[in-house]
Order: C-alpha cells, then structure tokens, then sequence
C-alpha cells in the first residue's frame, strides 16, 4: 500500500490552497523573497489584519509557509515590545500524484548518471545501473539500521516492504511469498523509454535489497505484466 501519512499530508498541503484568501497570500509571499508580517501582508491583499493572520497560520500549518518571529522596530531590550511573526514561502516542494509517483528520485538518477558519464566517459546506461544501484543500497543501509543488526528475517522483510511503501510502488503479497509491485512510481518515463528505465528500476530495488542485507535472500527480478511495476521480488 502507499505510505498514506506522507501522501495525506502532502495532499493536505495542496488542499490549503484551495481557498481565495490563501492563494492570494501565497501569490503575496512568492512575489517577495523576504520575510513579510501581517500587516504587510493584510495591506498587499487588501483584507484586515486579522484574516490575514489567520489564513497565514493555516498555511504555515500546511508545510506550504515558513514562520520566524523577529523584532522589526529595530529596538532591543526591556520596553522594545513583542516580536513580530513573519512569513515566507517554504522552499520545500509538495506535490502530489495519484497513484504516486516519484519522477523526482528517475531525474536524480539520471542526472547523476549524466554528470558521471560526461566526467569519465563510461556509456550512460552504465553509469545510470551504478547510479541506481548505489542510490537503492543507501536506502536499504539506512532501513536496516532502523530496524537493528539482530532483528530477524521477518523483521527484515516488513522493513523493505515499508521502504517500497514509501516510494510509491504499493507492495502487496503474492503468492508463495513473493513481492508483488501495483505501482511503477516511474509510468510515465517507463512507457517511453522502457528498456533505460526498467533497467534503472530492477538496479535500485536491487541495491535496496542489498542494502538491507540477508532478507530471506529476497531478490529484485524483471517480470513484466499488464497494472503492475516490471520488477517483483521473491526468493
């Protein structure tokens, strides 16, 4: 299944906007690089101080603005008043797709596989299986550390399961064991450039897997089939 606490929350980030006073608020700070109050931003809109406050904050609490409060009196000390709250756009990107997809983490990769091609003059299609490799056992180091050197197979076994979650392809359990994948988080780029990007997928999930080290010796195989990912893992 997709990991629906960070797809909620990123949804809900989208969702803030879909409000007139907000939008505008929005349109205010991203015009601005600079922090903005509240009463900056009520006069750029045109609406009281305190709508403007209040739609500001449901923004901040949407991930979609960053908060600081600072004195802008230029004052400091006892009598110099309370500090202002200030605003700006966050630079952290929300998006949201259904179903999920990560065109962000196959850009990276291949920009990767790009810079490391033009650096050594090794084919792109290598460097991209490297690249995709190297990503995916990062991951999968990073997710057996979490769960502990000493935890068992089963244990595991679920951590991959919640580290494909995470990146959108929707495991679910086959038959005999075997990972099924219901989502390519990579659909769109892998109906056009098939054979570059199932082969960059079969190298990071690959890398996951060794990564996470002994998984009941789980392996990332090609098989292809109509409404799932090109790649399942089993034993």
């Amino acid at each position: 299944m997709a990991s629906a606490p960070d797809l909620e929350q990123r949804i809900s980030g989208i969702a803030a906007l879909d409000q007139p006073v907000r939008r505008g608020l929005y349109r205010v700070l991203s015009e601005r690089p600079e922090w903005v109050t509240r009463d900056e931003a009520s006069e750029r809109l045109g609406v009281p101080r305190s709508v403007a406050a209040f739609h500001l904050d449901k923004l901040a609490e949407a991930g979609l603005v960053d908060v600081r409060f600072e004195r802008t009196s230029g004052r400091t000390g006892p009598g110099a008043g309370r500090p202002s709250k200030l605003y700006r756009r966050a630079e952290q990107e929300i998006t949201a797709s259904l179903p999920e997809r990560r065109y962000d983490l196959a850009g990276s990769l291949l920009a990767t596989a790009v810079a490391e091609a033009t650096r050594t003059g090794e084919p792109i299609d290598q460097c991209l299986s490297a690249a995709a490799r190297t990503a995916g056992r990062i991951l999968g180091e990073e997710a057996r550390t979490a769960v502990g050197e000493t935890s068992g197979a089963g244990d595991r076994r679920q951590a991959v399961t919640d580290v494909l979650a995470r990146h959108g392809y929707e495991p679910q359990l086959g038959a005999g064991g075997e990972i099924v994948l219901a989502n390519c988080p990579f659909h769109r780029l892998a109906e056009e450039h098939r054979t570059l990007v199932c082969g960059m997928n079969l190298d990071f999930l690959g890398g996951l897997l060794d990564g996470m080290g002994p998984t009941d010796r789980l392996d990332a195989r090609l098989a292809p089939e109509p409404g799932y990912c090109c790649v399942r893992i089993g034993t």
